[in-house]
């Protein structure tokens, strides 16, 4: 069995939600079943790219994540694209029996049963600007698949004040996941630089609006690597 593969790289900084800051190899995997309008990730998302994605084993991948950690455990990141379109177990199985935490990024559109042998579950819907709408009992299979992991959070992007209501109305669905939330980055080419100070002028608003509502759920974060590091890709 291979795996379609966009990119391995690290080690670096996790850049937003949960774990931020935590030193992480990234597994970054090819294909995805949304579309979203600010993806950041079309590498990894448009069939156009399929070209760029290498089919790779289990054992070709874990041999790249320890080169590229020296055989140090740290953390290891699946994103995509939607990682969930493929089956990690043997991935995660192998760097589980070296050390290695393991953590998955997803928007909770498909529930597989790798999920419970995580370290962390991101499950990030997409709100109304994603131009996506989340299936909610596919959401909710995820929630349920990832309950044997040590720790399952929500993480939202919020662009505007539709977004803000819609991240309320999807944390009172499961207010036992943990919520993170961050503002939107309206720039997504890797060529473009980032617009910094609409960047910090947008979580200024995040941040005052949900102090005014008096909602205290949320935990509000930049996306830290757009800060650093603009939309390069491989940070």
């Amino acid at each position: 069995m291979t795996l379609r593969i966009a990119e391995i790289f690290g080690p670096t900084i996790q850049g937003e939600g949960a774990l931020i800051g935590e030193p992480t190899v990234f597994i970054r995997a090819g294909g995805c079943d949304y579309r979203c309008s600010w993806c950041d990730s079309l590498h990894a998302v448009e069939s156009r790219y399929r070209h760029t994605w290498a089919p790779l084993s289990d054992v070709e991948i874990w041999d790249e994540v320890l080169r590229l950690s020296n055989g140090q455990p740290l953390t290891v990141s699946i994103s995509g694209g939607n990682p969930a379109i493929q089956d990690f177990a043997p991935v995660i199985a192998r760097g589980r029996a070296a050390g290695y935490r393991f953590a998955c990024e997803t928007q909770g559109s498909l529930a597989r049963d790798w999920f419970a042998e995580l370290d962390t579950l991101v499950l990030s819907p997409k709100p109304p600007s994603s131009g996506e709408t989340v299936d909610w009992d596919a959401f909710d299979g995820c929630v349920s698949a990832g309950k044997p992991a040590r720790q399952s959070v929500m993480k939202i992007v919020v662009f505007d004040e539709t977004d803000y209501q819609w991240a309320k109305a999807a944390h009172a669905r499961h207010p036992d996941l943990p919520l993170y939330l961050q503002p939107g980055n309206a720039e997504v080419d890797p060529d473009t630089p980032v617009d910094l100070r609409a960047l910090a002028a947008r979580l200024e608003w995040l941040t005052d609006t949900a102090m005014a509502d008096g909602w205290f759920a949320p935990r509000i974060l930049p996306q830290l690597h757009v800060l650093i590091w603009g939309n390069k890709r491989g940070v």
